[in-house]
C-alpha cells in the first residue's frame, strides 16, 4: 500500500486533487477540528476554567455532531467506497481490511463517548452532585479515543487520497 503514498505523497496534495479527494480531506479536517475543540473544552474543565454547565455548553453540541458525522462517514466508506476501491485496485485489499477493522475499533470509542456524554448530560440536567465525576469520565474517554481516530484518519488518507488522485473518476 505504500506504493500509493510513494506515488502521490502528501506534499503533492494541493489544489490539483479530484473533487472526491478534496471533499474527503475536508471531512477529515472537520473531524480533526472537532477533536481539537473537544480537547480544548476538556482541558479548560480540568484547569477549572469551566464548571459542569460550562463544559456541557462547550462540549456536548460538538460531540453530538462529531458522533453523528463520523458514524455516517464510516458507513459510507465501508458500504460504498471501500468495496468499490477493492475492485479498482486489488493490491490495497489488506489496507482496506485494516481500515474496516479500524472502523469497528473506533465505533467502540464512539459508543463509549456516547454513553459517557449521556451520563454527563443527565448529571448536569438533573443538577446532580455526580456531574463532575461524569465530566471527568467523559474527558478521559475523549483522551482515550483521540489517538486511534487521529491515526486512522492519517492511515486512511495515505491510501485513499493517492488512489483517488491516481485512478481519477473511476475510483470515486
Amino acid at each position: 500500500m505504500l506504493y500509493l503514498r510513494d506515488a502521490f505523497p502528501r506534499e503533492r496534495w494541493t489544489g490539483a486533487l479530484p473533487e472526491t479527494a478534496a471533499f474527503w480531506l475536508q471531512m477529515h479536517a472537520g473531524f480533526r477540528a472537532q477533536q481539537v475543540q473537544m480537547a480544548d473544552a476538556a482541558t479548560r474543565w480540568r484547569s477549572g476554567q469551566l464548571d459542569p454547565r460550562g463544559l456541557h455548553a462547550a462540549l456536548i453540541p460538538t460531540l453530538q455532531a462529531f458522533l453523528q458525522h463520523l458514524d455516517g462517514h464510516h458507513r459510507v466508506e465501508s458500504g460504498h467506497y471501500f468495496p468499490q476501491f477493492r475492485l479498482i485496485e486489488p493490491r490495497i485489499q489488506t489496507g482496506l481490511d485494516l481500515l474496516d477493522r479500524d472502523h469497528d475499533a473506533i465505533h467502540a470509542h464512539l459508543d463509549a463517548l456516547y454513553h459517557s456524554a449521556v451520563a454527563f448530560h443527565r448529571g448536569v440536567a438533573g443538577q446532580s452532585s455526580d456531574a463532575p465525576d461524569h465530566a471527568h469520565r467523559l474527558a478521559d474517554t475523549l483522551d482515550r479515543a483521540a489517538p486511534s481516530l487521529t491515526r486512522h484518519l492519517d492511515d486512511e488518507e495515505d491510501i485513499v487520497i493517492p488512489l483517488l488522485a491516481l485512478k481519477g473518476a473511476s475510483a470515486a
